[in-house]
């Protein structure tokens, strides 16, 4: 068979990329050629659903910051006068009788103590352990919230239990959801971006379906972004291409993609017309966004950032800037909590990485007028239990019956706590609160009755707070 000319070459080409989808990439570059042309043809990747919020948001963004691992609330916000009375006995039974536990399965299972000190700060007297003297400082910010239960004890599912409000894998993330439900303020950067860092003992892998989109349209899926290298992979134009080129290309793949959607309307198509477009735009955006050099010394200084560090201390301002930017959900990861053994040591590495960065972050919002409406959450997928674990230097096994997290900022009470564990921290006794009532709490902050807000899948109506019965922690709201 004779070869085809250039000519069909090139229309063949064409005509593969329009069909299999990957032509609408090209898609992305029309922003070049009129964005309101573009816009008019494919949904907004801003847009939120009709009527929401349901009612006046005290709050227009999260940061979560996520201490992946499981930090201790025995050694951060939890004091237990008698868990030092009883270190190193052995621990009562009536505490641990049909309870699920990690890794001391048929162990002798003995109390361990604190193993740091208290002490209160600011004029609320908060107590908060000396790992996180930074913390001390924003005390009178913090809803330190003292009763928390989840439902999974290993870290993978307790991730996934946190991010989606199920086990189940698959499922959409928070952030994906508030990014439905409200869309995102800004054109040029994604509704929903994730950064991660690491510093401390056995960093637990996070995968990327932690902030996948699930059942929900694919754009409002999280964006990762990295510390280093390019911010976004593929982010950046090939080699050798020039505007010229691609606008050539564009006018025909356009067309193509066009024809091939009225033909089949495929909703898809226009999701990833819309994504393509969004990365486009994050060709100019990004760079901008992740160039840290151009902050202030005195900023810089503020958080213990480094420019192209990585750090978590990095990431706690790339979040403010994300924030001013309007991007609605900010998910920080920080690897490095699970401390079964040495607990001390690397409460010793992760306190210091990630303590005044928080503290920085909280004020420097707070300096920018920004905290008043964004929602600030600490914590870890569950806590650890009252008992030694470890060779060596001592540790604590996963918990899931009783933790702590805090959060502070749009709509919050600051310098309360709620809830309490009991005598040992090991059962949440007063105001319990489940993960699920934590969501609730976040969306009614965000305006959003959780109960009301829903997604049709495979003939269910689906929550992010699934289908129990849900509190908002009315007592934290300011």
């Amino acid at each position: 068979m004779p070869a085809p000319d250039p000519h069909t070459r090139l229309l063949q080409r064409r005509a593969f990329l329009g069909q299999t989808g990957l032509g609408v990439g090209a898609a992305a570059l029309s922003s070049l050629l009129g964005r309101d042309l573009a816009t008019a043809a494919t949904p907004r990747p801003t847009a939120g659903l009709p009527g929401f919020p349901h009612f006046k948001a005290r709050a227009k963004r999260v940061i979560f910051l996520c201490m992946a691992g499981g930090p201790s609330h025995l050694e951060t916000f939890d004091y237990k006068p008698k868990l030092d009375q009883l270190d190193g006995q052995p621990m009562p039974e009536s505490y641990t009788k049909g309870q699920p536990i990690a890794q001391l399965q048929g162990q002798a299972l003995k109390v361990q103590g604190h193993m740091t000190t208290f002490r209160r700060h600011g004029k609320s007297g908060q107590l908060i352990s000396d790992f996180l003297p930074w913390h001390g400082k924003m005390a009178d910010d913090l809803a330190i919230i003292r009763s928390l239960v989840t439902e999974q004890i290993n870290h993978d599912p307790a991730h996934t239990f946190m991010n989606t409000g199920t086990a189940i894998s698959g499922r959409p993330a928070m952030g994906a959801w508030v990014n439905y439900g409200l869309g995102s303020v800004s054109e040029d950067l994604p509704g929903f971006v994730v950064l991660t860092s690491v510093g401390g003992r056995n960093p637990q892998p996070i995968a990327s379906r932690q902030w996948a989109s699930g059942f929900l349209p694919s754009r409002y899926q999280g964006v990762e972004f990295n510390a280093s290298g390019d911010p976004v992979h593929y982010v950046r134009n090939p080699a050798g291409i020039s505007g010229r080129q691609q606008a050539a290309l564009v006018d025909t793949v356009k067309a193509l993609d066009r024809k091939r959607n009225a033909l089949v309307e495929n909703p898809e198509i226009d999701t990833r017309i819309a994504a393509y477009e969004m990365a486009f735009r994050m060709q100019a955006s990004v760079p901008e966004l992740m160039d840290l050099s151009k902050e202030p010394q005195s900023v810089l200084d503020l958080y213990g950032a480094k420019p192209g560090d990585g750090s978590y201390a990095s990431n706690c301002l790339l979040a403010r800037r994300l924030a001013e930017r309007g991007v609605r959900f900010i998910h920080l990861y920080h690897r490095g909590w699970d401390h079964h053994g040495d607990l001390v040591k690397y409460m010793n590495v992760c306190c210091p990485l990630t303590d005044r960065p928080t503290w920085a972050l909280l004020t420097d919002l707070k300096q920018r007028g920004l905290l008043d409406d964004t929602l600030i959450i600490w914590g870890g997928e569950f806590g650890r239990t009252p008992m030694f674990q470890g060779k060596g230097g001592p540790g604590r096994d996963h918990h899931i019956k009783g933790f702590s997290m805090w959060m502070a900022g749009g709509g919050v009470k600051g310098g309360v706590s709620h809830g309490a564990t009991d005598d040992l921290g090991y059962h949440a006794v007063e105001d319990v609160v489940h993960v699920r009532d934590l969501h609730a709490t976040m969306l009614h902050l965000l305006g959003i009755d959780d109960m009301r807000f829903t997604y049709r899948h495979q003939g269910l109506d689906m929550r992010l707070t699934g289908v129990e019965k849900t509190q908002v922690v009315h007592p934290i709201l300011a």
